[in-house]
């Protein structure tokens, strides 16, 4: 390809990260794009993002189904080649025999462990490991230069966006906690008066309601509350 036709790829590519990335998307709606536009550009059997999480690579998302480790499975920094990967914010690019690797680790006996090639690149945000991107295939494979600066590429543009979506879904997990918090005092409150209970007792009568009827905790303060409202409107 001429040094035009280079450009024109470069500018497509990241134009197509910059309208599927940066859409201020749920933290994992994010990941999993990620994932997306990574498996469009390499060909690949598997594709997993790790997010640090304190001092632990969570799995977060995958090209292959695997609900019952997804937010569940971790590894901490420097264990197995994921974790090298984050603890040395370096590439590393195996075309065969990934298992005979010296820093390889089996975890939960995913299927991905018996693959021959792997290609893992770091997620990075302002010079820190953010989270770790894996690709594999069963058969052996010799990734391109260019595939790798490719995934190496999406590694440093995501990581910023990775960053926010995790923040704002902190942040927005905190604000429903204190929301259920302010909820459950108020119906706390509302018991206590009704039944001349305590708070203690007003509380453990929620929490067996919220048994009783398999509903949450919330759900029956809330009941509580439009109980309560609907007898002050009569």
């Amino acid at each position: 390809m001429n040094d035009a036709t280079d450009r024109a790829n470069g500018i497509d590519f990241l134009h197509e990260i910059g309208s599927r990335i940066a859409a201020s998307d749920p933290f994992h709606t994010v990941l999993q794009r990620v994932v997306d536009v990574v498996t469009e550009l390499v060909r690949c059997d598997s594709c997993l993002a790790y997010v640090l999480d304190k001092d632990h690579l969570v799995l977060r998302a995958s090209k292959n189904p695997h609900a019952e480790i997804i937010d569940q499975m971790g590894m901490r920094l420097g264990q197995g080649i994921t974790g090298w990967v984050a603890e040395h914010l370096q590439t590393v690019v195996i075309p065969a025999r990934a298992y005979a690797d010296p820093r390889f680790r089996v975890f939960n006996d995913l299927p991905e462990d018996r693959f021959e090639a792997f290609l893992s690149v770091p997620i990075l945000s302002r010079g820190k490991v953010v989270g770790v991107i894996n690709v594999q295939n069963r058969e052996p494979c010799n990734y391109s230069d260019q595939e790798v600066r490719l995934i190496s590429t999406l590694g440093f543009l995501v990581g910023a966006e990775i960053e926010l979506a995790r923040t704002e879904g902190e942040k927005a997990q905190l604000e429903e906690r204190l929301e259920t918090r302010k909820i459950m005092e108020r119906a706390k409150g509302i018991l206590q008066r009704d039944l001349d209970i305590d708070e203690e007792t007003a509380y453990l009568t929620l929490q067996r309601h919220s048994r009783q009827t398999r509903k949450s905790m919330k759900e029956v303060a809330e009941a509580v509350i439009l109980s309560d409202e609907l007898r002050a409107r009569k």
